[in-house]
């Protein structure tokens, strides 16, 4: 179905530039960045996938059916997103609440064209009736890797509102609080929206600007018209390679110091922070119990537990669940009995979401859901979607959210300047600050 090209190539910053500045006048565009992060679960440097959106190539899908429909029988690559909100379709949930984006519950695409970096190849994949085309865009590729000079756009200068005010915050706080000391929940994800009506932005330059003061191991830009996320995601929410599986849960940040020594004891802290370690250790057992409904018995293992990783703006704490799965289980199968992510919802996870939308003022959509593709042999690959900008062009509405978990242990102020800590990067970028 697709034929397959490989050239060598030189500087990969240059070749990555030069591929975004090449795909940025197609309507549909999934680009996903490891940034040179480099793990045994790493499978490419960079990805880029595109349509053109020809009557002969237009190949979307909207819902979880036409996508396992799709990998049984078309055995090709999908890109795409799952939106938080396809945990209605998973359980009896709903989402009421304000949506200035109004992106779809969730889109994939058939690309017309794949182009891959890795090991210092770079690999086309071009669906057969574009395979004439490719010898012609490494040539056009090639040319702006020796022109192109990496830029970054001018600074914006947008007022950016909190949806949920500090009091109001403190007050939501205490009412998880409450729901904690009662017992409904012992942890639950609390999320705000950061947002500018009215607004316009250049989605493409916003992103590089984001992805250049982050460089995190999720990085992504996806397009669907008018639609586009611009994400400096650090986590990756779960892979399927063969008959293994990986889930790598966030919990527990810490700000980056101004010297090395500063640094290096906030790394020591966060790695040693009791409440920190609670709660990555929650949700670490929460996404063992996820991964254990698909497993084959006695295969579920944590390779790593609490371990702390550096980030340009902050440090993190994560861990790393892996299982073995049945060569029967279905992709999709994988994804609904995983999704949402505990990292993003609490435990236990049900309650923790029906908690979640009483008290959060805003439609999580496309924020902590996923973006990622799956492969022709229905292996996948799919990031969480935090540090993360949205923007639908057509309603001039940006937006970011943050969040942080609140525990038995947690002090409302303390959670207060964590999401501070988190927007930072978002904030920066869109305020020219």
């Amino acid at each position: 179905m697709r034929r397959h090209r490989s050239f060598q190539i030189s500087s990969l910053s240059k070749w990555k530039e030069a591929l975004l500045e090449w795909s940025k006048s197609n309507s549909i565009i999934a680009w996903m960045d490891s940034n040179d992060h480099q793990d045994k679960y790493s499978s490419y440097d960079c990805i880029l996938a595109i349509s053109e959106q020809t009557d002969k190539s237009k190949k979307t899908l909207k819902s979880t059916d036409d996508v396992q429909n799709f990998i049984d029988k078309e055995k090709d690559w999908l890109f795409g997103y799952f939106s938080y909100d396809l945990k209605n379709e998973i359980e009896e949930l709903e989402s009421n609440n304000f949506d200035g984006l109004n992106f779809p519950e969730l889109f994939f695409f058939q690309p017309d064209k794949i182009i891959l970096i890795r090991e210092g190849k770079i690999d086309f994949l071009y669906l057969k009736e574009f395979e004439a085309e490719i010898e012609k865009d490494f040539g056009k590729i090639a040319a702006l890797s020796d022109t192109t000079n990496p830029r970054f756009g001018e600074p914006q200068s947008i007022r950016i509102k909190m949806r949920i005010h500090k009091d109001a915050y403190f007050e939501k706080a205490h009412n998880f609080l409450a729901h904690i000391h009662r017992g409904d929940i012992y942890e639950a994800n609390f999320c705000q929206e950061f947002y500018a009506q009215n607004t316009t932005i250049d989605p493409l330059e916003t992103y590089k600007n984001l992805n250049r003061i982050s460089k995190p191991p999720f990085a992504s830009y996806l397009r669907i018209d008018d639609k586009f996320l611009l994400c400096a995601s650090p986590e990756r929410y779960l892979k399927k390679q063969g008959p293994t599986i990986i889930s790598q849960p966030i919990k527990g940040t810490a700000a980056r110091g101004e010297n090395t020594l500063q640094d290096e004891k906030l790394k020591q802290q966060l790695g040693q922070d009791e409440k920190e370690r609670a709660e990555n250790i929650m949700i670490t057992d929460l996404v063992r119990n996820d991964l254990s409904k698909s497993a084959l018995k006695g295969s579920v293992e944590v390779d790593e537990l609490c371990k702390v990783y550096s980030f340009n703006q902050v440090h993190q704490m994560i861990s790393t669940v892996k299982a073995k799965v049945s060569g029967s289980k279905k992709p999709l199968e994988l994804i609904k009995e995983t999704f949402p992510m505990g990292s993003m919802t609490g435990a236990p996870k049900i309650s923790a979401m029906k908690i979640i939308e009483e008290l959060e003022e805003t439609k999580r959509g496309l924020y902590s859901g996923t973006v990622g593709y799956f492969d022709p042999a229905g292996n996948f690959d799919f990031n969480v979607v935090i540090r993360s900008i949205l923007y639908n062009d057509s309603h001039k509405y940006v937006s970011f959210s943050v969040g942080s978990a609140i525990t038995s242990r947690s002090v409302p102020e303390n959670e207060y300047q964590e999401c501070l800590l988190k927007a930072k990067a978002m904030r920066s970028v869109l305020e020219g600050t």
